[in-house]
């Protein structure tokens, strides 16, 4: 969240993603910092997943990615 507020700041559009977990996390650092940065969850967990898995989560979440640097 941090990175992303800084980013956005300098001009740089910017999302960050985080598992499922962090929805609420996020929420609070967004009011905290006074930004609200872009973001997309993916299904938590990540550590316990193969490649095969994060490249399919990442497929997943290309199109949102993609949505949220274009809004």
């Amino acid at each position: 969240m941090h990175d992303t507020t800084d980013l956005e700041g300098r001009g740089i559009p910017s999302v960050f993603v985080a598992s499922s977990e962090f929805v609420d996390a996020a929420e609070t650092q967004a009011q905290a910092l006074g930004f609200d940065a872009a973001r997309v969850f993916v299904p938590h967990p990540i550590q316990d997943r193969d490649d095969a898995e994060v490249c399919a989560l990442a497929d997943d979440a290309i199109a949102a990615l993609r949505a949220a640097l274009l809004a």
